[in-house]
Formats: structure tokens, C-alpha cells, sequence
């Protein structure tokens, strides 16, 4: 009887044990089953869609929390004066260098489509060590802190090529693309946003603590990448695009692949010595003929809008940041006056993404030339009466239109472009949009600090941008689309 009350008398314990560890590990489990939930719906899980969803938000906090180690040391722990010398010397040592290596990231990772996960999570690993490397130096500022955060930004920028050309291969069935970048996109914000005040705690601990944070993430997120299907590395039927002037050949269709060498017309006798005669497949003797003869004008004039809100992104980060630290928002600090128009910003970005899922691509063209028109509309406003509403109102309305432009130019790169070369036309086009990126930051960082006249030359990079495009797009818009068929 001792025996059995002695056997069941730790019964008791052991399920109490059992249902406190589940109570604490309730809500974690219960947030993953939920996010994962959430991932893999209509389809995403049996694609891989869900997987790459999941690497997007882990890539968005990782960055975040380097986003905050640079910003606490070179902009909010020292004088307005020396931070704006500060950040100029970043952009010089980091941004400069790359407008050079941009146009290079596109055609180089389009070199290597069988090892698609390999460059993702070569990215994440190299992230992972430069942030290390940057833990040592944010502390004190001290020079060996902008290599180092440069290459953070072309691992960056490669990820994001690389996705790009990746989302394509994860479509479920009846998955419009638009829809799926639109998933990538916002899990990629909701997951900055949860990650940036981790960031700030961690600051609170000591300046490297962020960056330590970043390391792992990014650790984690190589051994993700590796969890992408198969399929990814897969460059079955791909050819390489090339963006050309509207005015040019229009159409869209790639010639078949030839293994013969490519013949040339021979030279008239009245022809002048040395001159090259076009093959009727348009190359010259000697050059390597284009896959894709261009990706046609819809798509050509929607990078230049898209262009004009990169830009108008990049300069309003630059800009507003200094102005709003000499000049915060009436009653407000400076701190509160940065983050009233940065959660403007995202909260826009978030909407235009939900917006742009929603419409589903329905006639892009007239999307994306009506919100860069309302973008124009409220920088002028914003150039005419300069507030603090009318500042909000800008940061919203350029994440907006910008989330919802770039949404619908994806989705006139997969109606335009064959699905050959569309992964080649994403990271071409991505690269340049980081370009027009950096343009805009260095306007910011140069430009004195007048409120109107800053909300001036934002109205003039939008209107710029609508001159382009804007015309171009709705005559596009009325011949429709041209339906490529692909050879």
C-alpha cells in the first residue's frame, strides 16, 4: 500500500510539471503554427512559396537590426552638424561604390541560375560575418565601419535580385504573381517592424547587440535557404533579357536558340572595307545575340516610374531624417517627429501591398500612372503648405504608391516578358531600381535644410518620372497588351 501511495505520488507532480511547460511554450508554438499557417495558405506550402515568405521576413529583420547599430552610431549618438558629415561620408564610401557595382549584381547573378539558394544563403552567411566585423568598430565610428556596412548593402541588394528572379518558380496554381509578391512584401514589413524595437532594446544593452542579433538571424536564415525546392536552381528554357529604348523593336518574342555559329550577309562590293553587315538574326559578327530583343515599352516606361518613386524613397529617408532633427514636428521631439513619419511610411507601404493583392493587376498601366499622378499631387500640396500633416501625409502616400507600382510592374513583367527570360528581366530591372535609390539619398543628404524647399524637389523627381512614363504608359494602355507567344 506504502508502494502504490509512493508510486503515485510524484503522478501529480510530473502533470503539473507537463502543463506549466506547455502553458510557457503555448504561446510560441501557437505563434508558429499561426505564421506557418498563414505562409503556406492557398497553395504556398506544396509550391515553396510559403519557405521563401518565411526567408524574406527573416532577410527584413536581420537588416533592421543592422539598420538601427548604423543609425545609433553614425546619425543619433553625435552633433546634427557632424551626423550630416557622418552620413555623407556613407554615402561617399558606401553609396558611391555602389552605382558601380550595381549594374554588375543582375547580369552576374543571372550567370548562375543553378545556384539560386546557394547565393541566397551566401548572401545571409557574408551578412552574418560583416556584421560581426562591424560589432567591433559601431562603438566608435571608426573608418573600418563603412567597407564593411557597403558590403552589407550589395548582399542586401543581391538578395533581393535573387528573390525577385526566385518568386516566379514558387507560383501555386492560380497564384497570380502580383499576389505572391505581394505576400513576400509584406511579411518582409511585418517582420521589420517587429524586429526594429528588439533592435532598440538591444541598443540599450550596449551598440554591438544589435549586430550580434543580425549575425544570427542571418545564420539562420542561410540554413533556410537551403530548405528552398529544387526547382529553384532550375534554368530550364531561361534566356537573358535586355532593356532597350521603346522606339526600338517591340516585340517581345525570343528567337528560337541555335547551335550553329551565327552567319553574317556577305560585304556588297560597294560596301566600305571594314564594315560588319547584321546576320537577320540583328547581332553582328562577333557579338553574342540577345535571347530577348526588348521587353517592350509597357515594361520599359513602368520601370521609369518606378524609378521616380525609388528615387522619392531614397530622398526622403536622407532628407527628412536631418530635417526633421533640426526641425522636429510642432510639439513634438525629434525622435517622436522621425517616428510619426516613419510608421506613415510603413503603414502606406503595408496598405499599397494589401491594395495591390486586392486589384490583382487589373490594368497596371493605369495603376501605376495614376498613383504617381496622386504622389505629384501631394508633394505639391506638401511643397505649397508645408506642415507637419502634410509631411505625414507625403511619408504615406510615397509608401503607398510606391508598394503598389512596383507591384503592378511585376505584374506587367510576367504579362509581357516569356517566361524564358522573365527571371533575367526581374534582375535587371531590380538593379536599376536600387540605382535610382542611391541617386535620391545623395539628393537628400546635399540639399539644404528648407522644409518647402525639400518637399519642392520631391514634386520635381515625381514629375520628372511622370514626364517619362506617364504618356507612354496610357498609350500602352489603350493598344493593350500584346500578348507575347513564345517561341
Amino acid at each position: 500500500m506504502a508502494s502504490a501511495r509512493s508510486h503515485d505520488g510524484p503522478g501529480p507532480l510530473r502533470r503539473t510539471g507537463r502543463t506549466l511547460g506547455h502553458a510557457l511554450r503555448s504561446p510560441f508554438t501557437g505563434t508558429a503554427r499561426g505564421i506557418r499557417k498563414a505562409t503556406h495558405a492557398h497553395g504556398a506550402g506544396e509550391s515553396g512559396l510559403g519557405k521563401l515568405i518565411e526567408l524574406h521576413a527573416v532577410n527584413g529583420a536581420g537588416d533592421v537590426m543592422i539598420t538601427v547599430a548604423l543609425a545609433s552610431t553614425v546619425f543619433f549618438s553625435v552633433p546634427t552638424d557632424q551626423a550630416r558629415g557622418r552620413v555623407a561620408l556613407y554615402l561617399a564610401v558606401t553609396m558611391a561604390p555602389f552605382i558601380v557595382l550595381a549594374p554588375v549584381i543582375g547580369p552576374l547573378l543571372d550567370r548562375l541560375p543553378h545556384g539560386r539558394r546557394a547565393a541566397m544563403a551566401g548572401s545571409m552567411l557574408a551578412r552574418a560575418l560583416l556584421a560581426l566585423t562591424m560589432s567591433g568598430a559601431v562603438a566608435t565610428g571608426g573608418l573600418e565601419l563603412y567597407p564593411a556596412a557597403l558590403g552589407v548593402l550589395v548582399c542586401s541588394k543581391a538578395y533581393g535580385v535573387v528573390r525577385s528572379a526566385v518568386v516566379p518558380r514558387l507560383l501555386p496554381p492560380r497564384f497570380s504573381l502580383v499576389k505572391a509578391n505581394s505576400r513576400v512584401t509584406l511579411a518582409g514589413l511585418l517582420a521589420t517592424g517587429a524586429a526594429a524595437p528588439i533592435g532598440a532594446g538591444l541598443q540599450t544593452i550596449g551598440p554591438p547587440w544589435p549586430l550580434y542579433g543580425a549575425s544570427a538571424i542571418f545564420v539562420g536564415g542561410a540554413i533556410l535557404a537551403f530548405t528552398l525546392p529544387p526547382k529553384v536552381d532550375s534554368a530550364k528554357g531561361e534566356r537573358k533579357a535586355r532593356l532597350v529604348h521603346p522606339h526600338d523593336e517591340g516585340t517581345v518574342r525570343p528567337e528560337p536558340l541555335r547551335k550553329e555559329p551565327l552567319r553574317t550577309e556577305p560585304l556588297r562590293k560597294d560596301a566600305t572595307p571594314g564594315t560588319r553587315r547584321k546576320s537577320r538574326f540583328g547581332a553582328r559578327n562577333g557579338e553574342k545575340r540577345p535571347g530577348l530583343r526588348s521587353v517592350g515599352p509597357s515594361v520599359l516606361h513602368g520601370l521609369q516610374a518606378n524609378a521616380a518613386h525609388r528615387a522619392l524613397s531614397g530622398f526622403l529617408i536622407f532628407f527628412l531624417a536631418f530635417l526633421l532633427r533640426e526641425q522636429p514636428l510642432s510639439g513634438q521631439s525629434a525622435a517622436i517627429s522621425l517616428g510619426i513619419v516613419g510608421v506613415a511610411a510603413g503603414a502606406g507601404n503595408a496598405l499599397g501591398t494589401a491594395v495591390g493583392s486586392w486589384l490583382r493587376a487589373r490594368g497596371p498601366e493605369i495603376i501605376i500612372a495614376s498613383v504617381l499622378g496622386l504622389a505629384l499631387g501631394v508633394a505639391v500640396l506638401a511643397a505649397a503648405f508645408f506642415s507637419t500633416v502634410m509631411v505625414a501625409a507625403l511619408a504615406a502616400m510615397a509608401g503607398f504608391t510606391q508598394a503598389l507600382s512596383k507591384l503592378s510592374l511585376d505584374a506587367m513583367i510576367q504579362r509581357d516578358v516569356p517566361e524564358e527570360v522573365r527571371t533575367s528581366a526581374f534582375a535587371r530591372s531590380e538593379t536599376l531600381l536600387q540605382m535610382a535609390w542611391v541617386v535620391g539619398g545623395a539628393i537628400g543628404i546635399s540639399l539644404p535644410l528648407n522644409g518647402v524647399l525639400g518637399m519642392a524637389v520631391a514634386a520635381g523627381i515625381l514629375a520628372l518620372g511622370a514626364a517619362a512614363s506617364v504618356r507612354g504608359l496610357l498609350g500602352a494602355a489603350r493598344r493593350g497588351s500584346p500578348h507575347p507567344r513564345v517561341a
